[in-house]
């Protein structure tokens, strides 16, 4: 293997790295003192950036939709329901944002609602649909929802309202057919994640829509991870309801989006002035859904090229963690996934105690971390993984500033934490 690192010029002070890998694809024991030494201060100086893997929590804002955030955070401060000069330009930029966010995901512009978060669009989309007839009160859900949706079910299940949660493969893949076992006519919903936070499973959400259609049932999607990494469009998804939230697709935090079909019934969650088609009151937030628009826009430009870039890298990163930590594990379907998202298992470690040994990578366990004790996913359980093997998850998501000399450290970091952490 030949390694070396090359300063960049004009200035930029960040490193590049190229590795030529040996025939075997294998880090071999007389490489690994060399790889250590770089890894670790190639330069001698501390210059070593941090190496960012956790997209799937949050983004950073793209330059250019922070550009179109700006005026509306200086002097284009008007209220959208003002009449003048002021107010009016800032009504249009709104109806600029809502045509950019309904055309990522082949929609009209009167079908988006923006929300304060995705998890208020899906709280607007699952407890809004729910009790506008009497004869249909029931839920159909799965058992691998964002808490966002699994809060409400809880929420309307206290509430007596039947809620089947339906179990997914071990691949993380819902089969359509055990949803058709529990739909009838008094299911009023249907609400699916479309790619699965932590393990990046796509559900088949539309060949589960057509089968609820049959039984009158609305159908909604936790769309807030796949927007922006995957094509995706309501038509094809057959679906009445979608969520879409702004900081997973390099848009700024606090916004969201809920597509709401024309013609389906749904309640508002609070009363006021019937700002958003009377469904979300409140004066609207300009410069965040400005910012939404422009993310989406910027999205649907850049979404062939960063999906491909993304999968090759996150490929690679699978492949040399595979090859230095034998027993390694992939949770979830390997195809039907999430482009820029890994979930593994480490053997004989917790993936904690891996990321604690690895300060230059950021990721995520996918656990919940209490004071003194760790709790596997409940996601990885309801795949059937045992407790004590669930610990050992690590999610690794990637984005669009992802590297391949980002790929090469990240996976020798993990590999080697990990022979520190089981010895």
């Amino acid at each position: 293997m030949r390694i070396a690192w090359r300063q960049a010029k004009g200035g930029d002070r960040r490193l590049t790295l190229t590795v030529a890998w040996c025939e075997c694809g294998f880090i071999c024991p007389s490489d690994r003192a060399r790889l250590e030494v770089l890894f670790a201060d190639p330069t001698g100086r501390g210059a070593m950036p941090m190496i960012y893997l956790d997209h799937n929590a949050t983004t950073p804002i793209d330059p250019a939709v922070l550009e179109a955030m700006l005026p509306f955070l200086r002097g284009e401060f008007g209220n959208p329901s003002s009449a003048y000069a002021l107010g009016r330009r800032a009504g249009e930029a709104i109806a600029r944002a809502r045509g950019e966010v309904a055309r990522l995901i082949g929609a009209g512009p009167e079908e988006i609602v923006f929300t304060g978060s995705a998890t208020e669009a899906t709280n607007l989309a699952i407890r809004g649909a729910i009790g506008n007839d009497r004869h249909r009160t029931g839920v159909v859900t799965t058992s691998i929802e964002h808490p966002a949706t699994d809060s409400c079910c809880n929420l309307l299940e206290c509430s007596g309202h039947p809620v089947h949660r339906v179990g997914v493969g071990t691949n993380g893949i819902l089969a359509p057919g055990r949803v058709a076992e529990v739909l009838h006519d008094g299911t009023a919903l249907v609400t699916i994640i479309h790619a699965q936070n932590e393990i990046g499973t796509i559900q088949p959400v539309g060949e589960i829509a057509r089968l609820a259609k049959r039984h009158g049932a609305l159908v909604h999607t936790d769309a807030a991870q796949s927007v922006g990494k995957i094509p995706v469009d309501v038509d094809a998804l057959a679906v009445d309801l979608l969520t879409i939230a702004g900081h997973k697709l390099y848009g700024p935090k606090g916004v969201g989006a809920l597509f709401v079909r024309k013609e389906t019934a749904i309640s508002p969650l609070m009363v006021g002035a019937g700002q958003e088609h009377g469904l979300r009151p409140g004066t609207e937030n300009v410069a965040n859904i400005v910012g939404l628009g422009a993310a989406c826009a910027l999205a649907a430009q850049t979404l062939g090229q960063f999906a491909g870039q993304m999968r090759k890298l996150s490929l690679t990163l699978l492949a040399r963690l595979q090859a230095e930590v034998p027993g390694l594990r992939l949770v979830g379907d390997a195809q039907q996934r999430l482009p820029n998202t890994l979930n593994v298992l480490f053997p004989d470690a917790t993936g904690r105690a891996v990321l604690d040994a690895c300060p230059d990578l950021m990721a995520s366990t996918g656990s919940a971390c209490h004071a003194e004790s760790e709790q596997p996913s409940s996601i990885l359980t309801a795949l059937g993984i045992p407790p004590g093997i669930a610990l050992g998850a690590v999610r690794l998501s990637l984005g669009r500033s992802s590297t391949a000399a980002d790929v090469e450290r990240a996976a020798y970091q993990l590999s080697a934490a990990w022979r520190r952490v089981r010895a």
